[in-house]
């Protein structure tokens, strides 16, 4: 089950928010609990039993880290954690990719177990890890009741698809939250603004980028230079709107029942630099590897050897944080070089609009690495946005894709920057100087969550349509 499907919107979310709303206070971290684990059980009830195995360690081991009066002892439950946790997300993540890359080297083993990936493994793994290390740092208490840490670690809103959630930010609110009705309505309209970025724009973009670059299909080496350049731009949308559509949601969800998630996006497409790119992209992937991995190796305040090693460490996981597959490796490793020439070499030398150009640039192509596992694939669409493919400049198909979707690329690039929150900023200022344009801006943001949760619904009822195709030339 996903947020984006009618089932839960309509027949999971709606039953779990009556629920919630008719219990008392003391009873509501229950239905929570009860309707996460449902809701993880979905995908898989096996799954469930690892979900929970993985806190229960991870509980066991954060008590004792407390309870230790050593260091040593502390450090020894600590890597305990480590090795149980990042073991069980290596033997179902990566065995089979490490397997396969043994057989086709030294022709063993003969048989590779076809083992399937918990969902949201990833994700529940790095929060159980950032607790464990919190506690042994002596930055939070361990939680002593366990099935309270359960409910951190299996928070529907946020378990299968992020943000990361650190236990320090909802510590506090797992026993004592009262969400007020400003934090409801937000809620309502935050998680809408998503479902819409998702249904609407989100897999429109994917139907494009498919049609284009089928992922896996030979059509991709005989792509004209615009088609491959066409192709690229609606994946780079639909990556960023699909990715931090699901944040929104989770961040929706629990503002509704008052848990204060922080930010996971903060329009990355208008960075200015590498750095500034991941200082906005998956913030609470970029700020655990710096807090857990970049610091403790010794950060920047190193020589200069050491800090490229630690670089090159922290992008080589980050790459295989995405997949079990070297092009994610290689992204990684891609972002690294970038780092390390704007640290050594770019600095702060280019004017503000060409340091943005460079950003989207540098961006563009690495999602060329990233969204082909492929490496023929790769090469030839690397080559072929460069005019190398030999396959001609354009086509009337292009063309035609171009013009039938002018207008879902006119919105994807209004989604991706910040005109939409200045644009309400200024409506809000306005309101409160003019009683027409309060009465007018009160009616727009009562309506604007319903009309956003309608056009959604229309949008995944009928999923292979395509609402922008009809705002053609």
């Amino acid at each position: 089950m996903v947020f984006s499907s009618l089932v839960f919107l309509f027949v999971f979310l709606a039953i779990h928010l009556i629920v919630y709303m008719l219990v008392a206070d003391r009873y509501r971290n229950v239905v929570l609990l009860v309707s996460s684990l449902i809701f993880y059980s979905w995908g898989g009830p096996q799954y469930l039993l690892l979900l929970v195995g993985d806190t229960f360690a991870s509980w066991l081991f954060a008590r004792l880290i407390e309870s230790s009066d050593s260091k040593s002892r502390k450090r020894l439950w600590l890597v305990a954690e480590c090795v149980v946790l990042l073991g069980l997300l290596g033997i179902f993540k990566y065995l089979t990719w490490i397997l396969s890359g043994f057989q086709m080297v030294f022709g063993v083993p003969e048989l590779i177990p076809n083992i399937i990936l918990p969902i949201g493994i990833s994700f529940y793994t790095f929060q159980l890890i950032s607790y464990v290390v919190d506690v042994y740092r002596g930055e939070i208490h361990a939680q002593p009741v366990f099935w309270k840490l359960l409910l951190y670690s299996s928070l529907f809103h946020q378990c299968i698809a992020g943000p990361i959630v650190r236990y320090e930010t909802v510590q506090d609110e797992i026993d004592h939250r009262k969400p007020s009705r400003t934090d409801i309505y937000y809620g309502v309209r935050r998680f809408c603004i998503g479902l819409a970025k998702k249904a609407v724009l989100a897999n429109s973009c994917a139907a494009v980028a498919d049609t284009l670059l089928p992922v896996g299909d030979p059509i991709v080496f005989s792509q004209v230079t615009t088609g491959y350049w066409l192709g690229m731009l609606f994946y780079m949308f639909q990556i960023y709107l699909d990715f931090s559509a699901y944040s929104d949601m989770a961040i929706g969800m629990g503002r509704m029942v008052g848990f204060h998630y922080l930010e996971n996006f903060n329009y990355p497409y208008m960075a200015t630099s590498v750095q500034d790119f991941w200082r906005r992209w998956h913030i609470s992937l970029s700020s655990f590897f710096r807090d857990y991995v970049y610091i403790p190796l010794g950060g920047s305040r190193c020589s200069t050897v050491m800090y490229v090693r630690n670089i090159f460490i922290v992008w080589f996981l980050t790459g295989m944080w995405h997949g079990a597959s070297w092009n994610y490796i290689l992204w990684g490793l891609y972002f690294a070089l970038f780092l390390l020439l704007e640290k050594f070499v770019i600095k702060d030398r280019l004017p503000k609009v060409a340091a943005h150009i460079y950003a989207l640039v540098v961006v563009y192509l690495g999602w060329v690495l990233f969204h082909f596992e492929d490496f023929s694939q790769m090469g030839c669409v690397m080559l072929g946005v460069f005019g190398l493919s030999g396959n001609g400049f354009t086509s009337l198909e292009v063309h035609t894709l171009f013009l039938q979707n002018i207008f879902l690329l006119i919105f994807c690039v209004i989604a991706c920057t910040s005109f939409g929150k200045w644009l309400h900023g200024q409506l809000f200022q306005l309101a409160k100087r003019n009683n027409g344009a309060l009465i007018a801006y009160s009616v727009l943001e009562a309506v604007t969550p319903a009309i956003l949760l309608i056009i959604a619904a229309i949008a995944l009822a009928g999923a292979s349509y395509n609402p922008f195709i009809y705002f053609q030339f």
